[in-house]
């Protein structure tokens, strides 16, 4: 699917007002993924007019297909990209899932039976919510392998929310289409790594999620 690329080409002109500030630091970054060729790499480096090179490699990327728009994608919600970026944050409010962020507008983030898909603002109040168990989450509840956790692990020795951050964004790039929020909920809800309703409840707002919870 071309979902990641979809999406890039409608938040286009807002990513290009935005990267526009140091356009250096995204080209570095996006080299060192390798989604440039080399000769592009040179001919975006080249332009001295800020707003044309974060447009050139935009049109780049986007022109390499999804795998390389996802990538891009992946990499400018990233803590690095958001700190040097801070009005990247409306990313935060897509829907994780980038083949339901290119539906058609109000679907977005909507499946067929009315579920809500999570967006990253859900899996960040969720991964405040995860103490110490977070392993015990990830293996049990989530269907993690644990060499994933290690690598998760050493990616943010430092922050325990980060961390935990990380581990539910793997799990919805993973479930794709069965990443909803009604989902999240109901294996956060059971067993011994059971959660506190009160800190995930809020994932039901919707009221078909909280139907289909019931059921």
């Amino acid at each position: 699917s071309g979902g990641a690329q979809q999406v890039l080409r409608r938040l286009k002109p807002k990513l290009i007002d935005t990267l526009s500030a140091d356009p250096a630091f995204v080209l570095q970054h996006a080299d060192s993924l390798s989604l440039l060729a080399r000769h592009e790499y040179k001919q975006v480096k080249a332009l001295t007019d800020p707003s044309k090179q974060a447009q050139d490699l935009l049109d780049h990327v986007i022109n390499k297909g999804p795998t390389a728009a996802e990538q891009l994608l992946q990499l400018l919600t990233g803590k690095e990209m958001q700190d040097t970026f801070p009005n990247l944050l409306f990313l935060k409010e897509l829907p994780v899932n980038d083949q339901k962020a290119a539906g058609e507008k109000g679907t977005g983030t909507t499946c067929k039976d009315g579920s809500k898909m999570v967006v990253e603002k859900d899996l960040m109040h969720v991964a405040r919510n995860i103490g110490r168990s977070w392993r015990a989450i990830g293996t049990g509840a989530l269907d993690i392998p644990s060499v994933k956790l290690d690598q998760i692990q050493e990616d943010y020795p430092h922050s325990h929310v980060d961390r935990v951050f990380a581990m539910l964004r793997y799990w919805s790039t993973l479930k794709r289409q069965e990443a909803t929020a009604a989902n999240l909920h109901s294996l956060l809800s059971q067993g011994d790594w059971a959660l506190p309703p009160d800190s995930i409840d809020f994932l039901l707002e919707n009221p078909f999620a909280i139907m289909l919870a019931l059921l």
